[in-house]
C-alpha cells in the first residue's frame, strides 16, 4: 500500500481539480493519487485553517507537510505581502504545488522537497501543519521538537490532530518544548493546537 509520505514512482496518476474558497479567495488545487486527502481539502485542514489568525503584513510563514498546497497556498493568497514556504518529502506532492502556485498566480509562495526540515535553512514567524499521523510518533514529535529553532522569537507553531490519534500526547510535548500549548479549537474531534517561542 502506499502512503502520501513516502514516494512511490510505480503509483498510477489521475491528476484532476478540485476548489476551495478561504476568505473570499477561490482557489483551484491539482491533486493526484499519492497524495493526502486528494478528493477535498480534509476537514482537519479546514478546521485548522478557519482558525488561524489573521496574520501580519510582511510575516514569514512555513506549511510543513504542505501536500497538494492547500494551507499553504490559501495563507499566500490571503495576503499578498506574506511570504509562504512550503515544505514535503513527497515529490508527486511538491510537482502539484508548484503547478498550483501557477494556475492561482500567487507570486509570494515557494515549495521545496524537505525531510522535516532538513533542507529549511531560515526561520519564521509561523509554522503551520497538518502533521502526517500515519507517519509515526517520532515524525510528528520533530515537527514539534525541531520545530523550536526554526521559529523567529514570539513566533507560533499551530498543528491540528484528531483527539483519538494523539492530540493529548501532542498537547503535552508542545508544552514541554515550548514551555506552554493551548488548544484555541475543537471541532468534531480535532483539535487546533498552539504553541509560541517565548
Amino acid at each position: 500500500m502506499s502512503h502520501y509520505y513516502i514516494n512511490d514512482s510505480d503509483l498510477s496518476s489521475n491528476i484532476k481539480e478540485i476548489e476551495y474558497t478561504y476568505r473570499g479567495n477561490v482557489l483551484k488545487y491539482f491533486v493526484d493519487n499519492g497524495v493526502f486527502s486528494k478528493d477535498r481539502v480534509d476537514f482537519g485542514t479546514n478546521v485548522l485553517l478557519q482558525n488561524l489568525p489573521i496574520f501580519e503584513d510582511n510575516a514569514k510563514i512555513l506549511d510543513l507537510g504542505c501536500g497538494y498546497g492547500a494551507i499553504g497556498l490559501a495563507v499566500a493568497k490571503s495576503n499578498k505581502t506574506l511570504y509562504v514556504e512550503m515544505i514535503d518529502v513527497n515529490l508527486r506532492a511538491i510537482e502539484l504545488v508548484k503547478e498550483n502556485i501557477k494556475i492561482n498566480k500567487i507570486f509570494n509562495a515557494n515549495v521545496y522537497e524537505s525531510n522535516l526540515y532538513d533542507n529549511v535553512g531560515s526561520t519564521f514567524d509561523y509554522i503551520i501543519s497538518n502533521p502526517p499521523i500515519r507517519a509515526g510518533k517520532k515524525i510528528v514529535f520533530g515537527i514539534i521538537n525541531q520545530g523550536f529553532d526554526h521559529l523567529n522569537s514570539r513566533g507560533e507553531i499551530y498543528v491540528v490532530i484528531q483527539k483519538k490519534q494523539g492530540a493529548p500526547s501532542l498537547f503535552k510535548e508542545m508544552e514541554n518544548v515550548f514551555g506552554n500549548a493551548e488548544i484555541i479549537a475543537k471541532q468534531n474531534g480535532y483539535f487546533i493546537i498552539k504553541s509560541i517561542k517565548k
